[in-house]
């Protein structure tokens, strides 16, 4: 019987082209406004580590205590110091931990002829790769040890041993950079979260992939500035590299995994504690105040998703919603028309059952041919969203098949619940008057 109906409603299309016309755009032009803007919010608001997104947590701690809630809003700074990090990373209460920091360190090429070559790069713990579940095409991070002894090591980018190496396993040999030698532990497979989860601070959230990581301490040996954010609440008290990382100044990323929810309940009384211990040395002159987010929580607290995004797709739907609401008059006016020959399948033996399952299902083949359309101006959408969004943004979205499938089932679900009404009304059609008239 479906296949039965389905003919039907594709002859009645077929007698009504200008009706049908019109109920195909405004569904197609509805769910490619909906979808399009969609694409963008979807990008945006992407959970960019899954399957570890629950147990990789930032912790904040005050170190600049109530007088600055004006700036913080009673929030601690999102970053932390010098001291703090350490002090952290010293206790070691977490499973994996890392500081990190980006730096400006460039390549220097072995032909003197060429310019040396700039790219994102971060200062990290070798904890950071597991953590982080960072892949790898060739070898991997580096050790504890390496750590500990401040080695001159670096993790690169496939798309770095591309440029230098010509994509050969470069596992062992050096590069140059800022005039020292660094020997490549491993060289990352494709890998680039967005939002750029463990740097928003530092970053658009949504910005070109890392291409270089090299240790945190080796970085600080060398008195490698951030090339990041740097907030002081006052001026550091002693001049030089030694007195800025004695200092309150906030500029560094701390990242902990805590597996389980026991974990991170103890890692914040760990928070508590050490904030507590800071105060009773003296350090800090107010009581402990600590946060501890986990991944999407500190993207929500970062408000990373652009505001013009939620804008607009709240926007997108309501313009869906405006052509649902004329497709209903459509569907309307285009059933009503048909009252007689409804009234004839009544009085031949159709139940009102039947009238609902014929007129839903030309309304569903309505939805697909809409749908068709909307996908058309969908990818035409995405295409040119540049020209609403930041180019950074507006590259994350993509039609894929999610989309195409979504956009399908968005278009037939809308124009099927839009028939529901129409439908209802041509089901209450009674036959004897329509005999009696006809």
């Amino acid at each position: 019987m479906f296949a039965y109906y389905f003919q039907l409603g594709l002859r009645s299309l077929r007698k009504n082209p200008v009706l049908t016309a019109l109920m195909v755009m405004a569904i197609g032009f509805g769910v490619a406004a909906s979808m399009t803007t969609y694409s963008v919010f979807r990008a945006t608001s992407n959970n960019p580590i899954p399957q570890k997104s629950s147990q990789l947590f930032v912790p904040q701690i005050d170190n600049w205590g109530p007088e600055d809630a004006a700036t913080t809003m009673g929030e601690p700074p999102p970053a932390m110091s010098y001291t703090d990090a350490i002090g952290l990373m010293r206790d070691h209460k977490a499973k994996r931990q890392t500081i990190l920091y980006p730096v400006g360190v460039s390549l220097i090429p072995a032909d003197a002829n060429l310019l040396p070559i700039s790219e994102r790069s971060y200062a990290v713990y070798g904890d950071a790769f597991p953590m982080f579940d960072v892949p790898f095409l060739y070898g991997g991070g580096w050790t504890t040890a390496e750590d500990d002894a401040h080695a001159a090591v670096v993790v690169i980018s496939k798309a770095f041993n591309d440029k230098l190496f010509h994509g050969a396993n470069s596992v062992g040999r050096e590069v140059n950079l800022d005039g020292r030698n660094y020997r490549i532990t491993g060289v990352m497979d494709d890998w680039n979260p967005q939002p750029l989860f463990f740097d928003v601070v530092n970053s658009s959230a949504f910005p070109d992939p890392v291409q270089l990581f090299i240790p945190f301490t080796r970085a600080i040996e060398l008195k490698v500035a951030t090339n990041g954010n740097n907030n002081c609440n006052k001026s550091p008290a002693n001049d030089g590299w030694e007195g800025y990382l004695q200092s309150e100044c906030v500029w560094l990323g701390y990242w902990a995994e805590l597996p389980t929810e026991t974990d991170a309940k103890a890692y914040l009384q760990y928070l508590h504690a050490y904030s507590a211990e800071q105060q009773r040395a003296g350090r800090f002159h107010w009581a402990p105040n600590e946060r501890l987010r986990n991944v999407m929580d500190w993207l929500d607290n970062r408000k990373v998703v652009p505001p013009e995004s939620k804008i607009s797709l709240l926007v997108a739907m309501g313009f869906l919603v405006i052509c649902l609401v004329n497709t209903v008059g459509l569907l309307l006016a285009k059933f009503m028309r048909r009252a007689s020959e409804i009234g004839v399948r009544r009085a031949l033996g159709a139940s009102r059952k039947d009238i609902y399952a014929q007129f839903l299902i030309e309304a569903a083949a309505v939805g697909l041919a809409g749908g068709l359309l909307g996908l058309l101006l969908t990818g035409v959408g995405v295409f040119g969203v540049s020209l609403v969004f930041d180019p950074r943004i507006a590259r994350l979205a993509t039609l894929d098949v999610s989309l195409v499938l979504l956009t399908f089932a968005v278009a037939i679900l809308a124009t099927v619940l839009a028939a529901f009404y129409p439908t209802w009304r041509a089901a209450q059609v009674q036959p004897a008057w329509q005999l009696k008239s006809n």
